[in-house]
């Protein structure tokens, strides 16, 4: 069974390119590009992962994690930071929001996909036991690569 994932991010170049690369590994994903359409997502497709921008221009993430894990059947439900902001401040803010992980950009694209693995091999082996993974995405600055297709030393 294919692993399902919802990306929740404002930028649009930024969402395209993760979904890239995770379709490209393997993985079904659903984009939303705020919090309030986020969580419907969440809740709507139950994936096992989720990338969440912390800086969303409705919710921010840290009221959609608050969110997330005020729902039972979501309170174990691993939730990984995905940001721009250097990395100590960025594993401090996702451990104060509730996220159990962080992965900070730029992101390598051929290491990425790897570390998304890792954190769905985390969970328990029954899907039903945890309903979604999330991971935050947060990114203050515009993406300028011209070129669409996603290349080995391309960072987000």
């Amino acid at each position: 069974m294919m692993n399902r994932i919802v990306v929740i991010e404002d930028n649009p170049q930024n969402a395209r390119m993760v979904e890239k690369l995770l379709r490209h590994a393997g993985y079904d994903v659903f984009l939303a590009e705020d919090g309030e359409m986020g969580l419907a997502c969440v809740f709507e497709n139950k994936p096992d992962l989720v990338l969440i921008d912390l800086g969303l221009p409705d919710i921010d993430g840290q009221t959609v994690v608050g969110l997330l894990r005020q729902q039972p059947e979501l309170e174990k439900m691993p939730i990984i930071a995905f940001t721009a902001w250097p990395e100590d401040t960025a594993h401090n803010m996702a451990e104060a929001y509730g996220c159990d992980g962080c992965i900070t950009k730029p992101i390598n694209t051929r290491t990425f996909v790897q570390q998304i693995g890792t954190y769905l091999q985390k969970q328990p082996a029954n899907p039903t036991d945890t309903p979604a993974t999330v991971i935050t995405v947060a990114e203050n600055e515009p993406f300028s690569n011209t070129d669409s297709s996603p290349k080995s030393e391309d960072k987000v």
